[in-house]
């Protein structure tokens, strides 16, 4: 554990007023060292700003306990690791955790739900079954957020069997956590079965299942039951016009919007987002313009989510400057704004700035993802960057093991297929014929139809397969 944490340890002491006293003053290190009791550990914990700064509280208290762990510190520092997504650090302490008691275990897994692993927070919950720590009514949500995040309703079903032996089914936090398990995993039928079995309804258990309804397309369902809610609150009403953004009704969306302005109530960050959505969708610019104004006249904050959808909004409005001038006003922009700004770029044709912007954002420190990487390639098809888009398609595997998927393999059967490079085309068709990728009849029809490569590639004899895709047969020969 000392050694996790040797390089926070060692920040300690190389601040530029220490260094030159160093040299003269090693024999009274040992003298000068703080130590820590239990409640100043605890407000200089609470009182970190940052991980690092964290990692240097953590690294002294081991230096004074280092045989002594404190069940509080303790699950202090993983609380605090995992707000600062730093889940590796979170997970390291907990296993120095003697016989964790179940408070510990709803920590650990609640942070693995919230830091992207929700398939460790679900092998956690096995191996605390499997070491008999009885779960309590804050397990059972924290492992159902993490089925839901993962889709694992086979899991998710197995964990409500054991919350209803353990009593605990009938708890609410649990069953609106449950509708929205099985809603997020397309079983609407279940998800309202266990709605309509609860001795109490929240705000929040309506607003679930019209968010539920709305995730499955039933926006009749929806509607009629926000319709039936009898109280109503800002979550509601962003609730229902996300989902009539969000399923094709913009023009509902904006008449739901006036009329809970009618009723005094004010929107949220939130709600915002599904408006910008909703002007997307109806490709306007001044809608779009008039609720950046909402958003600087209730003094509402530029978040990520709210800068993210303004960047979306004007991209798809046809106006990428006023994009790029959000996306450089953000103080704080999280991967999905780089995504979004990448991807408006790139439908723009200025393929040069994606790259440039790409680099940029790995100075930051920011890890892309499939989302990223199908940016960029799509970029560099649209502004002809041939070399650049094979470069990046290897390099995302080799540098950051994200395997190509369906729209990758697309963006360059495209690139290799415009250049006339059909030999190389013709290998990565054959690598999809042995079944590495699903729906290849889909990507197959897309990309060689939308480059009028089927033409090409019969006349150079490509492809050596017979082939049915949406009710058409393409077949070659190997020439």
């Amino acid at each position: 554990m000392v050694g996790c944490f040797a390089c926070a340890a060692d920040t300690l002491s190389t601040h530029p007023t220490h260094s030159v006293h160093n040299n003269n003053n090693n024999n009274n290190n040992s003298s000068r060292r703080r130590t820590f009791d239990l409640r100043e550990a605890l407000h200089l914990l609470r009182a970190s700003r940052g991980p690092m700064q964290l990692k240097q509280v953590h690294a002294n208290i081991i230096r004074t306990h280092p045989h002594q762990p404190d069940a509080v510190l303790l699950t202090n520092l993983i609380r605090l690791y995992s707000s600062h997504h730093a889940i590796d650090y979170a997970h390291r302490v907990f296993l120095h955790i003697p016989n964790p008691p179940t408070f510990a275990w709803n920590l650990i897994i609640r942070a693995h739900s919230l830091n992207a692993s929700p398939r460790q927070a679900i092998l956690l919950y096995n191996l605390m079954t499997l070491r008999a720590v009885p779960p309590d009514k804050f397990t059972f949500p924290f492992v159902l957020k993490a089925c839901s995040l993962c889709s694992a309703i086979d899991k998710g079903q197995e964990v409500h069997a054991r919350a209803l032996k353990s009593g605990r089914s009938k708890d609410i936090f649990v069953q609106n956590t449950l509708m929205h398990l099985y809603f997020t995993c397309g079983d609407p039928l279940s998800g309202r079965k266990v709605f309509d079995e609860m001795n109490f309804r929240s705000v929040i258990s309506w607003t679930a299942l019209i968010a539920g309804y709305a995730a499955c397309g039933e926006l009749e369902a929806a509607r009629d039951v926000f319709e039936r809610t009898r109280v109503r609150n800002v979550v509601t009403w962003t609730a229902m016009i996300n989902a009539c953004a969000s399923n094709g009704r913009p023009d509902e969306a904006f008449e739901l919007f006036w009329q809970m302005r009618a009723e005094g109530v004010e929107p949220n960050e939130y709600t915002i987002v599904g408006l910008l959505g909703a002007c997307a969708e109806l490709g306007s610019l001044n809608l779009g313009e008039w609720v950046h104004n909402l958003v600087r006249k209730n003094g509402l904050e530029l978040s990520v989510f709210v800068g993210t959808a303004l960047i979306d909004m004007y991209s798809k409005c046809g106006s990428l400057e006023d994009a790029l001038c959000v996306f450089e006003g953000m103080r704080v922009k999280g991967l999905a704004t780089w995504n979004s700004m990448i991807t408006g770029l790139g439908v723009h044709g200025r393929g040069r700035e994606v790259i440039a912007l790409f680099r940029e954002m790995e100075r930051g420190d920011v890890r892309p993802d499939k989302l990223t990487f199908i940016g960029v390639l799509s970029a560099c098809v649209r502004a002809g960057l041939l070399e650049e888009g094979l470069w990046y398609f290897h390099y995302m595997r080799k540098r950051y093991g994200i395997e190509p998927g369906v729209e990758h393999f697309g963006c360059v059967i495209e690139l290799l297929g415009r250049a006339g490079m059909l030999d190389d085309a013709h290998e990565i068709l054959k690598s999809l014929e042995d079944g590495s990728l699903d729906d290849v009849d889909e990507l197959l029809h897309e990309s060689l139809n939308r480059w009028e490569l089927v033409p090409l590639m019969m006349r150079g004899g490509k492809v050596n397969h017979s082939m049915q895709m949406r009710g058409q047969s393409y077949e070659w020969e190997v020439g």
